[in-house]
């Protein structure tokens, strides 16, 4: 039986990863890890780990992604999201794993009216963006047997998510301002956990960089009214510009991603972001 490891087992990909796990336990043994039980920025922990149970694959699913924290903790950023990543892939090259790593929108500058596509020019605009990039330049570098898939806007019923905070505040709050000028593609994280069971499961892979998020784009403002409406709050919503909600690390006014490629080589048709979002807000409702 193949082994699937994933790091970053108990966020929210992790647990989207647990919660389907069950569907493949006839054809693969899952391992989970998380930062407890396999420190990635420690590369003899990671190779100790690899010798012990030779997987097959290995899914990264951790990333430091406080954005605005990041500003301030770059050392820290780069160690999980860029050297830790370099780990990883070291191990797999060594002991023939594929290594599925995620990456995000936020390698872009974002300054543009277009979807990027995974072959456009990165141009990362704070530390956040830039630790992960790097960490794409390693996982490629060291191993060609990579897939890296930037999402982005990933929420979902588990940990701490914009869809999580909005519902928390709707409960709080008679009224509430949310950035209306900032475009992008909220994506269901159960929606990337089955995604990436599909490459898996694809015998012939294509390695290298897909994008894969829900579509088209929205901005969180019209992202928090779907909320609203679906989890039926009565709760006033204010746009905002960006002026007016300054955060320490800067975000891209565009970051939307084309999805034509992981279409094509995968056949993996993503699915429309209200009607992901509808299922998970029914989810954390009932």
């Amino acid at each position: 039986m193949k082994k699937i490891v994933i790091i970053g087992g108990n966020g929210q990909l992790g647990n989207c990863i647990r919660k389907i796990a069950p569907d493949f336990e006839n054809k693969y043994e899952f391992i989970f890890t998380d930062s407890q039980t396999l420190d990635i920025t420690n590369e003899d922990q990671v190779n100790d780990f690899f010798y012990d149970h030779k997987p097959d694959f290995c899914i990264n699913a951790s990333a430091y992604t406080a954005v605005d924290l990041a500003e301030k903790e770059e050392e820290k950023a780069f160690a999980v999201n860029a050297y830790g990543v370099a780990h990883l892939a070291q191990a797999c090259v060594d002991h023939k794993s594929i290594l599925i790593h995620v990456s995000t929108d936020y390698v872009f500058d974002g300054d543009t009216n277009l979807s990027y596509s995974e072959d456009d020019f990165t141009n990362p605009i704070g530390v956040y963006g830039q630790s992960k990039r790097k960490g794409e330049e390693l996982a490629l570098e060291i191993n060609p047997k990579t897939v890296i898939l930037r999402t982005s806007w990933l929420y979902s019923e588990f940990n701490k998510n914009f869809l999580k905070t909005m519902m928390n505040l709707f409960s709080q709050k008679d009224e509430l301002g949310i950035v209306a000028d900032q475009f992008g593609q909220p994506t269901n994280a159960n929606d990337l956990a089955e995604a990436i069971m599909e490459i898996i499961e694809t015998p012939n892979k294509t390695f290298g960089i897909f994008h894969f998020s829900n579509y088209p784009e929205t901005t969180w403002f019209e992202f928090a009214k779907k909320i609203a409406e679906f989890s039926k709050s009565t709760v006033k919503l204010n746009p905002l510009t960006t002026e007016q909600y300054p955060t320490p690390a800067k975000r891209p006014t565009r970051s939307t991603l084309a999805l034509d490629k992981i279409e094509q080589v995968y056949k993996i048709e993503p699915k429309h972001w209200e009607n992901s979002l509808e299922d998970c807000v029914n989810t954390l409702s009932s």
